[in-house]
Order: C-alpha cells, then sequence, then structure tokens
C-alpha cells in the first residue's frame, strides 16, 4: 500500500510556483469569456462515471484528499476548546491503527479554516506541524460590511498568524457587471494579505449564471487572486460540477495566457468520500497532475474527513464502523 500511495500521489512538487501577481484588468477578455451552460452540465454529468480507482488505489487518492482539506469550522458557537480539538484531528486526520496498516506516516490535512476570533488559538495549537491557518474575512459571508473595516480585518487576521486569507468577494459588482469594481475591490484585498496567500470567494450560488462565474473568476485572478473558491458554505448552493469545471477551465486559460499557475478550492456540500475522488479526477484531467497538490487544489470541508475515515476502515478491516467513532470535534 504505502508504495502504492508514493507512486500514485505523494509526491510534493520540486518547485516553488511563482505566486500570481495579476495583470491590468483587460475588459476585452474579460467580455469575449462565454459559458456553454447545457454543454458544461451535460459534461459534468458524465464526471461521476468516468473514472473508477478500487482497492489500494482507492486509497491512496482518499489519502492524497485528506492532504488536500481545510479541515473548517465557521459556527456561531465556535469555541477555543472545539478549534483545538479541529487542530488535533488535522494533525492526527486518521487513526494511528488505520494507518499502520496502510503503511501511512506524515499525513495531515493542509489547512485549518476559522474564524478571525480563533486564528491565534489555531495558530498556538499547530505550532510545529507545518499546517497552515486559513481566516475567512472581509465581513464574511455576506462581504457587506464597510470596505475599510474588511481591509482592516484582513490585517488583523495576519498579524494574528494567519497564513492564508480567505476573502469574500462583493457578488453585487459581478450581477451588474461591474468588472472594474470588482477588480479594484480584489487587488486592495490582495494587497492588505502581504506575503499571506489569498483565496476569493466568489459564492457562485448568488452569481446568477455560469458566465458570470467564468468572468468574475478571471478578474479576480487578474487581481492577484492566489486561489479561486466556490462558495462560503453559507449560500444556498455551494460547489457544484458544472461551477467547478466553469472554475478551473478558467483556471487554464489564464495559466495558458500568463504562465502563472493558480489554485482552486471547492467548498460547501462535499461530504462524501466518493465525492472527493470525482473532483480529484476532473482536476487531474483537465489541469494535471500538478494541480493534485495543496498548494494549488483545497476541499473546503468539515464532514468529509470524517466520511473519508471510514472509507479507509473499511479498506483495511472490510467493516464500516458508525460515523460517530471518528469524531472530528
Amino acid at each position: 500500500m504505502q508504495s502504492t500511495y508514493s507512486h500514485t500521489l505523494h509526491q510534493l512538487p520540486q518547485v516553488q510556483e511563482q505566486r500570481n501577481d495579476g495583470m491590468p484588468l483587460d475588459l476585452d477578455w474579460v467580455m469575449a469569456v462565454q459559458a456553454n451552460t447545457s454543454a458544461i452540465e451535460r459534461r459534468a454529468k458524465t464526471l461521476p462515471g468516468r473514472r473508477s480507482v478500487k482497492k489500494d488505489y482507492q486509497a491512496a487518492w482518499l489519502c492524497k484528499a485528506i492532504s488536500l482539506i481545510d479541515l473548517t469550522t465557521l459556527s456561531g458557537d465556535d469555541s477555543e476548546g472545539r478549534v483545538r480539538r479541529l487542530c488535533a484531528k488535522a494533525r492526527q486526520p486518521v487513526r494511528t491503527d488505520i494507518l499502520d496498516q496502510l503503511g501511512m506516516t506524515g499525513l495531515t490535512t493542509g489547512a485549518v479554516c476559522v474564524y478571525h476570533d480563533m486564528v491565534e488559538t489555531a495558530v498556538t495549537a499547530l505550532d510545529g506541524s507545518g499546517i497552515p491557518v486559513a481566516a475567512v474575512s472581509t465581513g464574511f459571508p455576506a462581504g457587506l460590511s464597510p470596505f475599510h473595516l474588511r481591509i482592516a480585518e484582513i490585517g488583523e487576521s495576519v498579524k494574528a498568524g494567519a497564513a492564508e486569507i480567505d476573502i469574500v468577494i462583493s457578488r453585487r459588482h459581478v450581477l451588474t457587471g461591474n468588472w472594474q469594481a470588482l477588480y479594484d475591490e480584489m487587488k486592495a484585498m490582495r494587497e492588505a494579505c502581504g506575503d499571506a496567500h489569498v483565496k476569493a470567494i466568489l459564492a457562485t450560488g448568488e452569481l446568477g449564471t455560469l458566465r458570470n462565474v467564468a468572468r468574475a473568476s478571471l478578474v479576480c485572478m487578474m487581481a492577484g487572486a492566489d486561489f479561486i473558491k466556490t462558495s462560503t458554505g453559507k449560500e444556498p448552493v455551494n460547489a457544484t460540477l458544472p461551477v467547478t469545471l466553469t472554475m478551473i477551465r478558467a483556471i487554464r486559460d489564464y495559466q495558458d495566457r500568463t504562465g502563472i499557475k493558480v489554485g482552486y478550492k471547492p467548498a460547501g456540500g462535499i461530504s462524501k468520500a466518493k465525492d472527493a475522488l470525482v473532483y480529484l479526477s476532473m482536476m487531474k484531467d483537465e489541469l494535471g497532475d500538478r494541480w493534485l497538490q495543496p498548494d494549488l487544489f483545497r476541499f473546503g470541508a468539515s464532514s468529509l474527513l470524517g466520511d473519508i475515515e471510514r472509507q479507509l476502515e473499511h479498506h483495511v478491516t472490510g467493516a464500516y464502523s458508525a460515523s460517530w467513532r471518528h469524531a472530528i470535534g
């Protein structure tokens, strides 16, 4: 099993990718972007059946998925104790006996994602692990607080130790076609992040059309987004396969034009191991193996890890355990 995992998915990138510094807003390019919704939806329907991995290879892919999870808690009743338990789970995402049978060592999640108030707690709990803390910011989830306060919130989270900032865009700029305003907003937020990487949350379930999703993706990348992310997880519709296909093809187009690789993060509604496998295969097919590493792909999830752990236990024991035996927090 260990050799299968190492050979298939566990090689880390040997070079540090150039960060996306953005480019001037190219409105001709933005307005030329279209999205054939019916074709995208037809393609998306075929994706779950296009790839099937079994046995050791499936376990390898699921271990890879764990390494790409932004383990998240974004609840009004979050406490320091809950965040510390979440961080302990990020450090040891799967029970030791299961990992021993898989021949796995050193497996952690990609990051821990929390509200600003919990950043210092998470940073302390993860000290020495190499796991970054991501903070949701800019008036999450609606993004409707005064602009100067949204910028200040980014600075406070960076000061507290957040290495990644998940910002929310103003959806009204997309819905009204004010691409200059969206670009200026994103650029200011990128500058406020400093050395911290910024993930631009598009809240795709509120953007109306796939064409809007494609154009918003492109504008955020032009303004310097290191990642583009589907959702806050609080919208009625969050990550979907058609939205993902639209966004990652925008990423591919941006790389073709600029040579810069931008990351992708689907968030909200991805709770089953089988869903994670579909997303991984889609990333591999559309963008290539390089996007199967945590610096270019993350899952925003809270319950996904528990289901993956159940599948891995089934792989080594032949039996499914109750979900409550794989508590996260």
